[in-house]
């Protein structure tokens, strides 16, 4: 189906005065939201253990008059910060409710070299911004969701199986990155894990008596080379070898691989999970060993756009000089934990280039970059779209309706 073309849609029902309150709000704050994005990048803190990036931001959002409830989730560096009314669900029987997201872990030894001060910090700005410019407006709730973990482990995993997007209208982040793509295209994808237990031996002394586990694991990859040349688009298993044994002298008794595995859509993954399950187990027999294959950390599932929202973020962010278009057929961005919210609200997660095309995020490059005089710009300009979406969830008693109409849409086409 083809993109709603969100910016063209007459904005009559929310006043012009509103979003340019909006700007004038982020513009206020630029130097300190800056400030914030500068002190996570010089103090980068990886999965789960991010508490200081934590402590800052939800201390922001209190000096505010945010209600801040800390530890959300049974994560101790996750947080929500809420205004305003408490709504109904998706949008009936109450006020609206948009969310807010912040990401703020970095990358072992890389630091923020994907950007998520960037992130953290357009999002802190959006919530304050939104939420100073509406006043006693706003008729719903904002959130300002703290979501920790996303490189490894997935903290919003975590928070929807927690229940804290229940009632959400309206998700929205903004990511930095090479590109100015108005979606994401992200995969699902597993981490699995997967062991061949066998027997020692001495492999000149009794070369009978031992298995090779070793052996097997090797077969296991040389079967995912053989099934991976017959996968679909956005499918892909990237494995290593975690344990292989000891000494040259010894017929490894245990050997253990770690695959990534990456499906287009979640069920397409499900798929791949099921088909390496298979590989292991026909090398097992084939080998006289045994074998467990097990999940490692929770499942990212694929992102499903709503092109509502995201037209009318898009939109917004022209204002800005930024123009976003649509992704290349074919190339995908990874992964992320906010595939899990997009498959049980509306949600958006849109590309702003912070470098040019020929760099690539997860480098020391981008992480320069991250800290930058274009990152500066970007940031801001992405806190007033993602604000200015957030009024229109808010204030347009058509949008919400529309966005979950969309979300339906694209649930029943498997989308």
């Amino acid at each position: 189906m083809s993109r709603t073309p969100e910016s063209q849609i007459p904005e009559s029902r929310v006043p012009e005065s509103v979003y340019a309150r909006v700007g004038e709000e982020v513009a206020a704050r630029a130097d300190r939201l800056w400030d914030v994005s500068l002190a996570l990048h010089r103090e980068p803190e990886t999965a789960y253990e991010e508490h200081g990036a934590s402590r800052l931001l939800a201390d922001e959002l209190e000096r505010e008059g945010f209600r801040v409830e800390r530890g959300v989730a049974g994560l101790p560096t996750a947080f929500v910060g809420r205004s305003g009314e408490e709504g109904g669900e998706g949008g009936k029987g109450g006020g609206r409710r948009v969310a807010l997201l912040m990401e703020y872990d970095a990358l072992p030894l890389l630091g923020h070299a994907c950007g998520h001060n960037l992130i953290a910090a357009a999002g802190l700005g959006a919530a304050l911004a939104a939420r100073a410019a509406l006043g006693g407006e706003a008729g719903g709730t904002l959130l300002a969701v703290g979501a920790p973990a996303e490189e490894r482990g997935g903290g919003k995993v975590t928070e929807v199986e927690a229940g804290l997007f229940e009632g959400v209208d309206a998700a929205l982040m903004f990511h930095p990155g090479v590109y100015d793509w108005a979606w994401a295209p992200l995969t699902a994808s597993a981490q699995i894990r997967v062991g061949f237990h066998g027997r020692a031996a001495h492999p000149t002394g009794n070369p009978t008596e031992g298995i090779d586990a070793l052996g097997a694991l090797i077969q296991l990859f040389n079967a995912l080379g053989v099934l991976h040349k017959r996968l679909p688009s956005g499918s892909h298993v990237q494995g290593i070898v975690t344990e292989g044994g000891r000494a040259t002298n010894i017929v490894p008794a245990y050997a253990e691989g770690l695959f990534g595995l990456r499906g287009g859509t979640t069920a397409a993954l499900e798929e791949l999970v099921e088909e390496l399950r298979t590989c292991a187990r026909g090398v097992a027999l084939a080998t006289g060993t045994t074998v467990e294959v097990t999940d490692v950390g929770g499942r990212y599932e694929h992102f499903r756009d709503n092109d509502v929202l995201s037209g009318l973020f898009a939109g917004h962010l022209e204002r800005a000089g930024v123009r976003l278009s649509e992704p290349v057929a074919g190339v995908y961005l990874g992964s992320s934990d906010i595939g899990n919210v997009s498959t049980r609200v509306p949600a958006i997660h849109p590309f702003v280039a912070i470098t040019g095309p020929e760099a690539s995020d997860h480098t020391t490059e981008f992480a320069e970059a991250a800290a930058g005089p274009r990152a500066r710009r970007v940031m801001l300009a992405a806190a007033e779209a993602l604000a200015c979406t957030a009024v229109d969830v808010l204030l347009r008693a058509d949008v919400p309706e529309r966005a979950w109409d969309r979300f339906r849409e694209k649930a029943a086409a498997g989308l």
